[in-house]
């Protein structure tokens, strides 16, 4: 099985890429392979532009570099983002990525009749944030299900992709217990829905 780790920090040595990379590691640990997509350091541009919009209206076909993520995310068994929690939310590098890539024909389709056809049904998605504030502030002030509602519900539930992990690792003392945890992630990326909530 193969699994695409996409992650969206500038930083190189951000604890962002660190979990990154240790969850990669559990993947190759558990038998499996992955590959990074490193956003930042590949200079992804996340514009939606005028092409887009075109693309979009199916009016043309995607251009090169779309075409390129789309092959991606189609070679994995399993899709893994990782990214640092802005303004309660995804980066904007991130998003943009997720506008441009999930795109109509090939995410989801738009009919004629105003329904749509879900078409990630088969990718299973995982989902790892972290976080500058502790969940209590989260849950006090409803950014926790917002999220939820925002990304898992939103982005991936419109497209049919089911969220088997939403993770948010929160501040802790030895902030490299995150790469225990991003680890054994890893590991259970493959494993069932309802044995990776047992085992969680």
């Amino acid at each position: 099985m193969h699994a695409l780790v996409v992650v969206a920090h500038p930083d190189p040595a951000s604890l962002s890429q660190a979990v990154a990379q240790a969850l990669a590691e559990g993947v190759s640990g558990a038998g499996h392979s992955f590959e990074i997509a490193d956003l930042a350091r590949e200079g992804f541009d996340p514009r939606f532009s005028l092409n887009d919009v075109a693309v979009h209206r199916r009016e043309i076909t995607q251009p090169a570099d779309i075409a390129f993520e789309q092959a991606r995310v189609d070679r994995a068994d399993a899709l893994v983002l990782v990214y640092p929690i802005y303004w309660w939310s995804m980066p904007a590098l991130l998003k943009g990525w997720i506008d441009r890539v999930f795109a109509n024909g090939w995410a989801y389709e738009e009919l004629e009749d105003m329904k749509t056809v879900k078409k990630l049904e088969h990718l299973p998605v995982h989902l790892v944030a972290l976080a500058g504030a502790d969940m209590r502030t989260f849950a006090r002030h409803g950014y926790f299900g917002a999220m939820k509602t925002q990304i898992d519900h939103g982005i991936f539930g419109y497209c049919g992709a089911p969220v088997v992990t939403s993770e948010f690792l929160v501040p802790v003392p030895e902030m490299s217990d995150h790469l225990d945890t991003a680890r054994a992630l890893g590991s259970r990326v493959f494993t069932p829905a309802n044995k990776t909530a047992q085992a969680a």
